[in-house]
């Protein structure tokens, strides 16, 4: 008796490229555990140990094999002591147009919802460097010159 395997009429990507192999926007994020881990000294298995995993999961993260849901994000950030973002910095465009919104063909369908100015990366950016300056003299003349830049040089308005 010969058995025939057929493909499904549906074959679910769940994230993964049409050869399926890993989402490059997975493995990035994967490498970005594996860089963070590393320069902390930790081994796969401490890591796992920290947020309950074998060091084969960890390593099914790292290489992007395995999607890392939003719960598992936010424990490996603690351990990690970095923000939830820093596993998507670095991202090259290539690699974002990846995503499965995208390979769905969905990248019309983006709408700009962060119209705050107080919410874009800029902006955060801009205030957390302008914090790490040392000298506070040097950083109030930077003010006064952005304020001046801007026209809103003697104004109320910060």
């Amino acid at each position: 008796m010969d058995i025939q395997i057929t493909e499904p009429a549906y074959v679910s990507p769940r994230g993964r490229t049409a050869s399926g192999s890993p989402n490059p926007v997975d493995s990035h994020v994967g490498s970005r555990i594996r860089l963070r881990r590393t320069l902390l000294g930790l081994s796969q298995e401490k890591l796992g140990n920290a947020i309950g995993l074998t060091f084969q999961q960890v390593q099914k993260y790292e290489r992007g094999l395995n999607r890392v849901g939003a719960s598992r994000l936010w424990d490996l950030s603690r351990v990690l002591g970095v923000q939830v973002s820093f596993f998507f910095d670095d991202i090259d465009d290539s690699i974002a147009n990846q995503s499965p919104r995208m390979m769905a063909g969905l990248e019309e369908e983006i709408t700009e919802y962060d119209q705050d100015p107080m919410t874009r990366k800029e902006t955060l950016e801009l205030v957390r460097a302008y914090y790490r300056i040392p000298d506070s003299k040097v950083a109030k003349r930077i003010f006064e010159l952005v304020k001046a830049m801007s026209g809103t040089a003697g104004s109320s308005e910060v």
